[in-house]
């Protein structure tokens, strides 16, 4: 059996990992080397006097470990560009070999260009500054002696467990608030921004983002700007409890009031509540005194600062008020001169057109009589020409009318001579007709004395002779 033993060697994946480990000989790895990027901050604990934190190239999100001692990382600012000077150290970890950076070194610091985004943020907290920011307790405070409930509306996460934690810190104070839980994808500045629109509708007393921690990159939406400004101009009490205690966002720094977690959040709200009860119990004058006090304070502040303005104020009215005079003086000046010569020009413009005006008024006088002995010549004309049309019209009247009556006269001479030749016609023919109806009476007669007993012919020669004898009445 034992020849026939195996031949080969057999490893353990450790001894394999180690192996592979211990052959990884570069000249990056024994010798030092330098390293430039932006240096972010880990998870700001430290181990074994030594931090771990993360080197980016400039240019992308590619990013190496870094490794190094609380002395030198106390002068490290983060997001600043770096040179180091260290070594590349090697461990295992899950069946893969890490390569991480040791930092012997720190060589030189880049001074940090100011970007166009960084401008707009230090805007955004200037006009925080400017607008001031509202104060939790003292809206509690004033609530809750007001005897109204505080209206809440907290945003969280769409997976979010951590409205527990809130509602543990807040404990018996729940009776003193009215919450109203929120959900949107909590990564995304713009689900936030449609969700804190919809909610600013609803006149919320606080506003609060909510989530529970997480890595660096999802921490980017409270970072934007677009989300910043609608959250300033919010007029709720605007609080944040998202959980990254290591950075502060920009929204952290324009929230009216930050907590790190969800519980401290709740616990925060509680401790208000409950100083305000403690203040109650011990005495009111004390709660009264202090309400004065804070008044006295905000007036003698609002006083001061109203001095300050009056005074400016003043000094800018009197340095108006100067500069204003000397501008009235010298338009008063070049006024005068103005005048002056206006006056002179006026005078010259007089002279000269009371010399013209006597040359046209006797040029007008000349052709004004030429003109009127011309119109009264063409008067005299117009008048005889106008008498010589009438007596022409006057004879050519007349012999119109003669000529009419002349024409009347033919016309009814000639409708008397039509009218009884028609008449003669007619008599003529009428009695053509009258002679061949008595001829026909005549025959029809002797018929009836021929035949008497032809009583039908009769009656209907009779009923001929009377319709002829009629028609024929008719025609006379």
């Amino acid at each position: 059996m034992q020849g026939n033993e195996l031949a080969y060697q057999i490893y353990s994946p450790g001894s394999v990992l180690g192996l592979f480990s211990n052959a990884l000989k570069l000249n990056a790895t024994v010798n030092l080397i330098y390293l430039k990027g932006r240096y972010a901050f880990g998870g700001g604990k430290a181990y074994g006097s030594y931090y771990y934190d993360n080197l980016f190239s400039e240019s992308d999100n590619i990013s190496i470990g870094i490794r190094i001692s609380a002395l030198l990382r106390s002068k490290i600012e983060n997001n600043d560009v770096y040179t180091l000077r260290g070594y590349i150290e090697k461990s295992i970890k899950n069946s893969s070999v890490e390569l991480r950076f040791v930092v012997d070194e720190i060589i030189q610091q880049e001074e940090r260009a100011i970007s166009e985004e960084e401008l707009l943020r230090y805007e955004l907290i200037q006009k925080k500054l400017e607008k001031g920011s509202k104060d939790l307790e003292t809206m509690i405070r004033d609530k809750i002696l007001k005897d109204e409930q505080i209206r809440v509306a907290n945003i969280y996460g769409n997976n979010a467990i951590v409205q527990r934690d809130f509602a543990e810190g807040l404990d018996v104070s729940q009776k003193y608030f009215s919450v109203s839980d929120y959900t949107c994808n909590i990564t995304s500045s713009t689900s936030i921004a449609a969700r804190i629109k919809e909610i600013a509708l609803s006149e919320y007393d606080i506003i609060a983002l909510v989530r529970g921690g997480g890595d660096r990159q999802s921490m980017e939406a409270f970072n934007d700007i677009q989300l910043s400004e609608l959250f300033i101009g919010l007029d709720a009490v605007t609080v944040t409890a998202i959980g990254h205690t290591v950075d502060e966002t920009l929204l952290d720094k324009l929230a009216d009031k930050r907590f790190h977690l969800p519980h401290d959040y709740g616990a925060g709200l509680h401790a208000v509540v409950e100083k305000l009860s403690h203040e109650k119990s011990n005495s009111r004058a004390l709660l009264i005194d202090e309400v004065k006090k804070d008044v006295t304070k905000q007036f003698a502040e609002q006083v001061g600062t109203l001095e300050k303005q009056l005074k400016k104020k003043n000094e800018e009215f009197t340095e108006a008020q100067k500069t204003f005079k000397e501008q009235s003086e010298n338009q008063a000046k070049a006024f005068t001169d103005q005048l002056k010569v206006r006056n002179e020009e006026v005078e010259k413009l007089k002279k000269d057109l009371s010399e013209k005006h006597g040359e046209q008024v006797k040029t007008l006088t000349e052709q004004l009589s030429k003109r009127t002995e011309e119109f009264q010549k063409f008067q005299e004309t117009s008048a005889r020409q106008l008498q010589e049309t009438q007596k022409n019209f006057a004879e050519q009247q007349k012999q119109r009318q003669e000529e009419m009556d002349s024409y009347t006269k033919e016309i009814m001479l000639l409708h008397d001579k039509n009218m009884q030749s028609a008449i003669n016609e007619k008599t003529a023919s009428l009695k053509a007709g009258m002679e061949s109806l008595q001829q026909e009476n005549a025959r029809l007669i002797t018929e009836i004395e021929n035949s008497k007993t032809d009583y039908v012919k009769i009656i209907m020669a009779a009923v001929v002779a009377l319709i002829l004898g009629f028609v024929a009445a008719k025609m006379i």
